[in-house]
């Protein structure tokens, strides 16, 4: 894919954002900063352009799924591949080099049957019991909800923190090990390059609803805009899902736990009153492109990582600008999903495209920490050890110790900023 050739149309600006005559449907768009946000009544008339626009595909005979073009960061993610390769050389000790790791593929990248063998193996992981103790967590049922249950549990020390990056590469990678352990899954996590379906994530091999896909969107059911950033701006439109998931590999699945605290609205998600009650009901889906072409396209990976000079600009960046209306890649991803648990900052985790999405946000990382620099870059750690420094906290350190419960050994975040090893510890994988 290095190499191809972008297209670019004329750009005009739309308040906060800048966007092209065909409203971004299949065309890359710029972001750029400024403190003004969409307004309400043009974001809906921009969506209803988008799905008027994908509908006519359809009924034209034009619906099969374009990609879009992500040549940007897979020129980046190459001479990330070849910083590793380098820096391996220059530690011989190590047994695990480039040629060893294991391979992360992207979702499309994937056959049908492999893509299958996952999906499989999540179900698996479904219908194992739970090992967390029934009274303190009664809404834990499976070994999946273990996972979602740590989670829960830890949202306020692992966003916003010194340690998000970190504890979300080893919490994916225990996940990974759990597949291939618990349930015979051979293959490795694959990610959602988010760039690639960015203008049209519903027909994308993601979410076509297939039996190859990580399940479709919800049926549609009435809901409102999902207040993703907790301030009313750039509340999100609602789209043509937030009903129950009926088609792909996850139809009929039981979330069991959450929502906490849902920016999704919709009469049918009701909160929980306690942290871990068992809360049985249907997965829900609002997927939506007016998330994802604003705020996940290849252009934003981009500018993100090769524009973020340290640690804490390339993570705050990554996890949003809520005050001025800004997602960033990373609630962008979790809001394209939207609708329950998605869209619940404590247990989105329960939506299984979750492990997608947070493979992409460590494979962000893996570009920005060895494209360039990347001896020093793997040394990087920025934050605190508090949600956005609330209360005013001490500075996270390389020392200090991921958690993660029932699920894995604890283990100090320089064991986790190589995926190679380089810096001790388990991991031994890249992407590809």
């Amino acid at each position: 894919m290095a190499g191809r050739l972008c297209l670019h149309l004329p750009l005009f600006k739309i308040g906060r954002l800048t966007a092209n005559p065909l409203f971004r449907f299949n065309i890359p768009f710029v972001y750029e900063d400024s403190k003004h946000s969409l307004k309400h009544s043009f974001a809906n008339m921009q969506l209803s352009l988008l799905q008027g626009l994908a509908a006519l595909a359809a009924t034209t005979g034009a619906a099969a799924f374009k990609p879009a073009c992500i040549a940007g960061t897979e020129k980046l993610a190459a001479e990330a591949l070849a910083g590793i390769a380098e820096l391996s050389k220059n530690n011989p000790g190590s047994s695990c080099t480039v040629e060893t790791a294991a391979k992360r593929q992207e979702w499309s990248a994937l056959s049908v049957s492999d893509r299958i063998a996952y999906t499989d193996a999540v179900r698996c992981l479904m219908e194992k019991p739970s090992l967390l103790d029934p009274v303190e967590v009664p809404g834990a049922k499976s070994r999946y909800d273990d996972f979602v249950a740590i989670h829960i549990n830890q949202t306020f020390a692992i966003h916003g923190t010194a340690n998000f990056l970190s504890w979300h590469r080893y919490f994916t990678w225990v996940y990974e090990q759990a597949l291939r352990n618990e349930c015979g899954y051979e293959g490795y996590q694959p990610y959602w390059n988010w760039g690639k379906y960015a203008f049209d994530p519903l027909g994308s091999p993601l979410f076509d609803g297939s039996a190859g896909s990580i399940g479709g969107n919800g049926k549609f059911a009435p809901h409102g805009c999902t207040n993703g950033l907790g301030n009313g701006i750039n509340c999100i439109p609602a789209g043509a899902g937030g009903g129950c998931v009926e088609t792909g590999p996850f139809a009929g699945m039981s979330v069991n736990l959450g929502p906490v605290f849902s920016a999704f609205d919709s009469p049918d998600v009701v909160l929980v009153d306690s942290l871990f009650k068992h809360n049985p009901r249907c997965l829900r889906r609002d997927i939506n492109v007016w998330v994802s072409s604003n705020w996940t396209t290849d252009h934003d990976s981009k500018s993100l990582i090769t524009q973020s000079a340290d640690i804490l600009t390339f993570q705050n960046a990554m996890q949003g600008d809520f005050p001025n209306g800004v997602y960033g890649v990373h609630s962008g991803g979790h809001y394209t999903l939207g609708g329950d648990p998605g869209a619940d900052f404590f247990s989105s985790t329960g939506d299984p495209a979750f492990w997608l999405h947070h493979a992409q946000v460590d494979r962000t990382w893996w570009i920005w920490q060895n494209y360039k620099s990347a001896e020093e870059r793997l040394e990087a750690i920025g934050g605190t050890i508090t949600i956005s420094n609330q209360p005013p906290s001490r500075d996270g350190t390389l020392d200090d110790i991921i958690d993660m419960g029932i699920l894995a050994d604890s283990r100090p975040i320089k064991e986790l900023m190589s995926t190679v090893g380089l810096k001790g510890g388990p991991l031994c994988y890249v992407y590809v």
